[in-house]
């Protein structure tokens, strides 16, 4: 199901009054609870290249199999696989890291919200975020979940 523009764009979101953001590099959203990194084939193959290793063994090595594609590995306490005091591939990064701290999972309440912001030094400095430009983001995450749903097993390899 694809976002409505129309709908998301006239609802009042707690965001409203925009939002200032700058990664700061600190890690707090590469370590801790373990979750899942979505990352496209497309964005393999980029990161593959990134590390010059075939495909084949970063998908073997750096990822784990999900329902709905493949997720970045952690290890055993939560950190990503690519971040060792600094995210090893930010130039390359999954469109998922590239959006944090706009996830939808983060973005639905205030009170979700005020949780990633005491985790996140980020939040609050650095470029202002306008209520369109998050509408966007969240819409793009949607639309690149939607699609690697939509992709047939044989895909995923």
């Amino acid at each position: 199901m694809k976002c409505n523009p129309d709908e998301q764009y006239h609802r009042r979101y707690f965001f409203y009054f925009l939002i200032h953001f700058e990664c700061r590099r600190c890690g707090a959203c590469c370590t801790g609870d373990p979750g899942i990194i979505r990352i496209s084939g497309q964005e393999i193959k980029v990161l593959a290249e990134f590390l010059k290793m075939p495909v084949p063994d970063l998908t073997r090595i750096h990822l784990r199999p999900i329902a709905t594609g493949f997720s970045i590995a952690e290890e055993a306490d939560g950190t990503c696989r690519f971040y060792d005091q600094g995210c090893r591939i930010y130039p390359v990064r999954p469109f998922q890291c590239r959006i944090y701290p706009f996830w939808f999972s983060q973005m639905r309440s205030l009170r979700q919200w005020e949780k990633a912001r005491c985790q996140c030094p980020g939040i609050g400095n650095g470029i202002l975020y306008s209520r369109e430009r998050i509408l966007d983001m969240l819409s793009q995450s949607m639309d690149q979940l939607e699609s690697m749903e939509d992709q047939p097993p044989a895909d995923r390899k």
